[in-house]
């Protein structure tokens, strides 16, 4: 049974999490559905892509709109405050 999860903030601790879940397998049971944040989708983008400490992240990141698509998967974007 998959796991659906939306993360709440794409600072440091959500871009960790994110990439935590697209690259360990024992998460393969989590799935990303969607991210918020007041970010602009393509510094989000940039932002999981290129990391100072942990490099560059391993797959393709791009934006279509309001979704930012990892790896051909589409995870929709919202920028709700609390």
């Amino acid at each position: 049974m998959t796991i659906r999860v939306a993360i709440n903030g794409f600072g440091r601790i959500g871009r960790m999490a994110f990439r935590a879940v697209a690259k360990e397998a024992e998460f393969s049971d989590i799935e990303i559905v969607g991210i918020n944040d007041l970010l602009e989708p393509d510094y989000l983008a940039y932002m999981l892509q290129y990391d100072s400490v942990h490099g560059r992240f391993k797959g393709d990141v791009g934006v279509e709109g309001n979704h930012l698509v990892v790896n051909g998967k589409k995870i929709r974007l919202t920028a709700e405050r609390d």
